[in-house]
């Protein structure tokens, strides 16, 4: 695997990074996750704004212009075979002393990316859906920053992997006198259907603005589909009829089985289907300008 880092492309045997290193010592950086289709990295845009937007929300400068980084990836692309790829983004506030406070005079960031086969969701998960359990959102109040300071969401996804679920769908308590309400899944965004309706939670500080969301939210507004974005309240995301599961990296999932009981009929429904073929017709078409 050929990885870039601070400026230079190796082998990921040859990288090094300091130990001094504030990712490292405190998990300060953030990162992205960028989908790649037929060699073309998908949605760029939209994922160097929420790039952009992590940065600013850990008041790191951008070290690189749009343009430079479309041509950094670019390259890197180019130096993996594989059609279909993912690539991991990762920005850290750099090498300091270790101490708390932001170094003073600042230090340059570290700045690393790799690319990973991108592997489809396998048939079975497609017809069959896949089963979620629930647990209470610990997390912090800015979920809307990318940061690489994950341990709540690796504890959280690894109850999912402990009961044999593929997701954890987190529940925040709510305050005062309001209801406890869905925020997200530990890596992925989540989609209530109800009676042929499409509910999302909204974009705030305690969801992170998936890319898959957007362009689920896009294709529901091009082609009719009754929608509302809001919080919803526990209730609903057990009375749901249907339950989606979105991400770079999984696209649009059904979930069928919710803390054991079947979601509706238990089986992927015509929301789910729907809006599946759609999202594959929006890629192809996506693609399909970027080639020309």
């Amino acid at each position: 695997m050929t990885i870039y880092l601070n400026g230079e492309f190796m082998p990921i045997e040859e990288a090094k990074i300091s130990v001094l290193d504030r990712g490292f010592i405190f998990g300060d950086g953030v990162y992205e996750v960028i989908p790649v289709y037929s060699r073309r990295a998908f949605r760029l845009t939209e994922h160097l704004r929420r790039l952009q937007h992590s940065l600013d929300g850990i008041r790191l400068a951008n070290p690189h212009s749009d343009g430079v980084w479309a041509s950094i990836i670019n390259e890197l692309i180019a130096r993996h075979e594989a059609q279909d790829q993912y690539l991991y983004l990762h920005i850290t506030r750099g090498v300091a002393k270790r101490d708390h406070a932001f170094p003073n005079p600042p230090v340059g960031p570290t700045v690393f990316m790799m690319s990973n086969p991108l592997l489809i969701a396998p048939a079975d998960q497609l017809h069959n859906g896949v089963a979620c359990i629930t647990a209470p959102d610990n997390r912090w109040l800015r979920c809307d920053i990318k940061a690489i300071a994950l341990l709540p969401n690796v504890l959280l996804r690894q109850i999912a992997v402990d009961a044999g679920c593929a997701e954890t769908i987190l529940i925040r308590s709510g305050s005062n006198n309001e209801s406890s309400f869905m925020t997200e899944g530990a890596a992925s965004n989540i989609f209530v259907v109800k009676s042929g309706k499409l509910f999302a939670p909204p974009k705030d500080n305690l969801m992170l603005p998936g890319i898959t969301y957007d362009v689920i939210l896009e294709i529901a507004v091009a082609n009719g589909i009754p929608h509302e974005v809001r919080k919803i309240g526990v209730a609903e995301v057990f009375a749901a009829d249907e339950l989606l599961l979105t991400s770079s990296t999984k696209e649009v999932l059904a979930i069928t089985q919710l803390d054991g009981k079947p979601v509706g009929t238990g089986k992927p429904g015509a929301m789910f289907a729907r809006l599946h073929k759609l999202y594959q017709d929006f890629k192809r078409d996506v693609m399909r300008q970027n080639n020309q």
